[in-house]
């Protein structure tokens, strides 16, 4: 009996830590939260530091740009050929704020996901090593800027798909987090969906609401990051009812122009120190205009 009594209380204590997560008080508290709020040009700058245990039992660390519908501000695509960070990006453009944008090759410094700007072609879907026609998991979110406005579609299957589109401006990522107000199923045999990450995103609200947000990561006491099923949470929370997920990790990078520390406002992993030094150069960017 005793050693009965003693496996379950071993069992009890190692269950998942989703076991123990109440989601209704993590939405009020979301819902609730005092943000600190920053009024800019044409945009809102969101910010809120949940302590240890306080969300999804962890510390969390958001970072909300809202730009409203009314908002006169655009969004605009940019890429380089050299790994470039977010801030210098965006600096270069003049852009007002700026997020880390899709998937890119640290080595070769290319996209890896279908990316155009302007009319022109400079990043693809790159196949599968023994899959050349379907694409991967990650490349089932699609981005296009209409007037500088953002739409979201989910491609089908073929790696090519966004070829045939007629915007200008398109960037592939994902997976797609909403869809018309319901929580997209996500895999659970990948720990890039099921670890908690850094992680960047963009979403709509019904009303014509953008929002990018940033959650940082990899610091356990102090933001240690959402997995994606956290993630479509809190972008529902946060009043989306459709959000696509972009690049993460060390990647994820929120800059706002005149804030200080060269305008990075979160606290980026790449240095593995928490401050606002550690961008990592990445292959593009989604500016605020």
């Amino acid at each position: 009996m005793r050693k009965t009594l003693a496996l379950i209380f071993v069992v009890v204590m190692w269950l998942p830590v989703a076991a123990q997560i109440n989601y209704s008080v993590d939405s009020m508290r979301v819902a609730n939260a005092e943000w600190s709020v920053d009024t800019m040009e044409g945009f809102y700058l969101k910010r809120y530091h949940f302590g240890e245990g306080a969300l999804f039992c962890s510390a969390q660390h958001l970072f909300v740009i809202e730009i409203p519908a009314r908002s006169h501000r655009r969004l605009a695509f940019i890429s380089d050929t050299a790994l470039t960070s977010v801030s210098a990006l965006a600096e270069r453009c003049g852009a007002y704020a700026a997020v880390n944008g899709s998937y890119f090759d640290m080595d070769a410094g290319n996209p890896v996901c279908y990316l155009r700007i302007d009319g022109k072609p400079v990043g693809e879907n790159t196949p599968a090593k023994t899959d050349s026609v379907n694409r991967k998991y990650y490349q089932y979110a699609t981005l296009a800027l209409r007037g500088g406005r953002p739409r979201l579609a989910v491609p089908d299957s073929n790696r090519l798909w966004e070829e045939s589109l007629a915007d200008s401006n398109i960037m592939t990522a994902g997976p797609m987090l909403l869809r018309k107000g319901e929580m997209v199923p996500q895999r659970d045999d990948r720990t890039f969906v099921t670890h908690r990450h850094n992680r960047t995103a963009l979403g709509l609200r019904p009303d014509g609401t953008t929002l990018l947000v940033v959650a940082d990561g990899r610091f356990k006491h102090t933001a240690e990051g959402l997995t994606l099923p956290e993630l479509e949470m809190v972008m529902r929370w946060l009043g989306c009812t459709d959000a696509i997920n972009l690049d993460g990790g060390g990647s994820s990078t929120m800059y706002v122009h005149g804030k200080p520390h060269g305008g990075v406002v979160n606290y980026p992993s790449d240095n593995k120190q928490h401050d606002h030094e550690g961008q990592r150069p990445v292959s593009n960017a989604i500016l605020v205009l």
